[in-house]
C-alpha cells in the first residue's frame, strides 16, 4: 500500500473544500478555509495513526511484552507510554448481553478464529451479528437490506491469519468503540443489557473500518437505521 505523499493531501484538500476556489472571482483561494480543511485532515490521520499504534500496543501487552519493551519500540521512556495506553479497557461479560448478542459472541470468536486472526474486528463482529435471526438482522430487514447479502460481504473481506493463540484475541479499537456505543444506546432505551441490534448501530456509528464499509456499501445510513429500530426488537 502506497502511503500519500504531501502532493496527495494537498489535492485531497482541494478536493474537500468546495468553496475555497469560488471567493467572489477574486485571483486569491479562500486560505483559512482550506487551513480549516486541512487541519480537520490532519486530524482524521493523526487519529488513525493513534488507533493503529494503540492496536499493537495491546497484541504486545497481551502477549506478554513488557512497558519498558514497549517504550523502547516508540522510543520513549515506560512512564510515558504507561500514561498514553495504561488506561484500561472495559471488559463486557456476559452478564451485560441479551441471549441473542451471547450467541452471536460465539459466532464472532469462530470467525477470527477459523481465520487464524489474533484480534476481533469490526469485520468479525458484523459477521457475527449476520449469522442468525436476532434484532440485528430484523433491522437490515427494516431498512431493505438483505442479511444474509451483508453476511457474505464481509465475509469475503476475511483474511486468513496466522495466529495460533485462539484463546487470546484482542479487541481492535474500532471494535471497542462500538460496543462502548452500543452500550450507551441500549441504556438510552432503558435497558440493561446491549442486544444485536444496538452493537450494529454502533458499527455503523463507529464510521471506519471493514463492518461501517460493508453497512455503507449495503445502502444505509445511521438515518435509516434510527428510523427501523425503533420498529424492531425481540420477537
Amino acid at each position: 500500500m502506497a502511503l500519500p505523499d504531501l502532493d496527495d493531501l494537498i489535492a485531497e484538500v482541494d478536493r474537500r473544500c468546495d468553496t475555497a476556489h469560488h471567493s467572489g472571482g477574486q485571483e486569491q483561494p479562500d486560505w483559512l478555509a482550506l487551513l480549516t480543511v486541512a487541519a480537520q485532515l490532519a486530524g482524521q490521520l493523526q487519529a488513525l495513526a493513534d488507533d493503529l499504534v494503540e492496536d499493537y500496543v495491546e497484541h504486545c501487552r497481551m502477549h506478554g511484552s513488557s512497558w519498558t519493551d514497549i517504550g523502547t519500540a516508540l522510543g520513549v521512556t515506560r512512564q510515558a507510554v504507561q500514561q498514553r495506553f495504561h488506561a484500561p479497557h472495559k471488559r463486557y461479560s456476559p452478564e451485560t448481553m441479551t441471549d441473542d448478542l451471547r450467541q452471536a459472541m460465539v459466532h464472532v470468536k469462530q470467525a477470527a478464529v477459523h481465520h487464524r486472526n489474533n484480534y476481533i474486528g469490526t469485520e468479525h463482529l458484523l459477521r457475527g451479528l449476520t449469522a442468525e435471526d436476532n434484532s440485528a438482522t430484523r433491522l437490515l430487514q427494516a431498512a431493505g437490506i438483505s442479511p444474509e447479502s451483508v453476511h457474505k460481504s464481509v465475509g469475503a473481506r476475511l483474511s486468513m491469519g496466522a495466529s495460533q493463540a485462539a484463546e487470546r484475541i484482542a479487541w481492535t479499537p474500532y471494535s471497542r468503540k462500538a460496543i462502548d456505543l452500543a452500550e450507551a444506546r441500549s441504556q438510552q432505551k432503558g435497558s440493561d443489557r446491549i442486544d444485536c441490534d444496538d452493537l450494529l448501530i454502533g458499527l455503523a456509528q463507529v464510521g471506519r473500518g471493514v463492518a461501517a464499509a460493508v453497512l455503507t456499501e449495503a445502502g444505509f445510513d445511521l438515518a435509516i437505521l434510527d428510523a427501523t429500530s425503533a420498529e424492531t426488537g425481540p420477537s
